[in-house]
């Protein structure tokens, strides 16, 4: 029996649209405003946690945060926090694992010790230098931290803090890395947390309630922190603007939005501007963010954010224990891609601005699988011939390994864990009818057939071992 010529839908390659429809106007300015297609391109980009929680860089590494946050109890998140940039809020908390190590290790030393000293290691480093391994890690885009909840300007801002003196890099770190990471052909763009600022109004937050009720409601706040990503966008004109938390409360985030959108056209916005809102549909934004959790948005675009370990800043507790493998990780950026998402996955330089090895060798092994199988990931849409969802029925190859689809206008991508040998029988409903069937590094086309919606590829002798293996069904017309 011959498997049905696909449908013309499934392979839909249209860049997906805000889904803003029927929301208000007046609170809704950007309603329908397309996706800009580059973003839905480009699939994998690099987050940077740097700043002064470097310097102690500790967190208790007993917990994965996706487990901590689907067990729902927002007090042990808090006191359990593996987020080294959460320090100066756990050391806040009594009786928390970083109180009791930060009493033994450092007795009397403040976070503004950290501040001092972390200006000081940085001014040296050379965060140029992190381009040509983020490019060669197969990254699209780069967002580092310009500002995280200490407070702390990762530049030499014109808008000094009014409440802490001495607290901003002397050394521009984000306009040296904005020029070599553009050099290099990856886009560029900025974090800024909007909604808390510890020097503003202090921690300890201990729940998700007590976490907004810490953002800043105060006019000055709201002025400082429009004027920051004012400057950050006129001196940058930066492709994502990544928000967290929540953006002042005195402040309009539509005015910040609309300013961003009119000085850079092919723009992103994230959906912590405000997250109550955009669920609701009455709040724009780009795509939705979820955090250590790959569960996919039913309308929205959205980006996986996660550290390569368990924190985003750098945490010298962890080890190969807490670590996921390249394997691991290399499978989590096909599943993203192939249900639409986009993976932003980051890195947590040492106060020196030292990529640790660990994560270096990650990078470096989904670059080096990304070299081999770029076109199965970059650029492709969903395939809906075959279902991709784990849960939902998943295909599977006939010995158990999970398969994913992608699709471009040439070609259905199967993408199969690990390295199958001998014979590979993939379930697939439908098939192009004629179509041609290769294994991408090497274009011979295989020997195959389709029959009984399953598709059975003969494969060459003694394959190496492999993360995933990508076989390209082309796409007759």
């Amino acid at each position: 029996m011959t498997i049905p010529l696909v449908p013309t839908d499934a392979c839909n390659t249209a860049t997906m649209t805000s889904p803003d429809d029927g929301a208000d106007a007046s609170t809704h300015a950007f309603a329908g405003r397309p996706l800009p297609a580059w973003y839905d391109d480009a699939k994998f980009g690099i987050f940077i946690h740097w700043g002064p929680y470097a310097v102690p860089c500790f967190a208790p590494v007993d917990q994965d945060m996706g487990d901590l946050f689907a067990a729902g109890d927002w007090a042990e998140v808090f006191r359990w926090s593996p987020y080294t940039e959460w320090y100066l809020n756990s050391l806040a908390l009594e009786g928390s694992a970083t109180a009791q190590h930060h009493g033994a290790t450092y007795g009397e030393r403040t976070y503004a010790d950290f501040v001092d000293e972390f200006r000081a290691r940085s001014s040296g480093a050379d965060v140029a230098h992190w381009a040509g391994l983020f490019k060669a890690a197969g990254a699209r885009y780069v967002v580092p931290v310009t500002k995280h909840h200490d407070g702390y300007l990762m530049w030499p801002s014109s808008v000094p803090n009014p409440h802490r003196s001495a607290w901003m890099a002397e050394r521009d770190h984000i306009g040296e890395l904005a020029v070599a990471t553009r050099e290099l052909g990856m886009r560029f763009g900025l974090y800024y947390s909007g909604g808390l600022d510890w020097t503003f109004t202090p921690p300890p937050i201990d729940g998700l309630v007590s976490m907004f009720a810490n953002v800043p409601s105060s006019a000055e706040y709201a002025e400082y922190a429009t004027a920051h990503v004012d400057e950050l966008i006129d001196r940058h004109l930066p492709s994502v603007l990544w928000n967290d938390i929540a953006w002042p409360t005195a402040a309009d985030p539509n005015v910040t939005i609309g300013r961003y959108y009119d000085r850079v056209p092919d723009g992103v916005v994230n959906d912590r501007f405000d997250m109550i809102g955009v669920i609701q549909g009455r709040q724009h934004a780009d795509f939705v963010t979820p955090e250590y959790s790959t569960k996919a948005s039913s309308s929205m675009k959205w980006e996986v954010c996660r550290g390569i370990g368990r924190s985003f800043g750098y945490n010298r507790m962890e080890g190969e224990a807490t670590l996921p493998s390249v394997d691991d990780l290399i499978w989590m950026l096909v599943d993203i891609v192939a249900r639409g998402g986009n993976l932003l996955l980051n890195v947590g330089p040492s106060a020196d601005g030292q990529i640790p090895l660990a994560q270096v060798v990650r990078l470096s092994g989904l670059g080096w699988w990304l070299r081999v199988n770029a076109v199965a990931i970059y650029g492709t849409r969903p395939w809906s011939g075959a279902p991709n969802t784990p849960g939902d029925g998943a295909s599977v190859t006939g010995d158990g390994r999970p398969v994913r689809f992608t699709c471009n206008d040439e070609h259905i991508f199967a993408i199969v864990q690990g390295a199958p040998a001998n014979t590979v029988h993939i379930a697939m409903a439908t098939m192009p009818l004629g179509s041609e069937v290769t294994m991408l590094g090497n274009d011979r086309p295989l020997p195959h057939r389709a029959g009984d919606g399953q598709l059975t590829i003969e494969l060459p002798d003694h394959l190496p071992p492999a993360p995933a293996t990508v076989f390209a069904i082309s796409r007759a017309r």
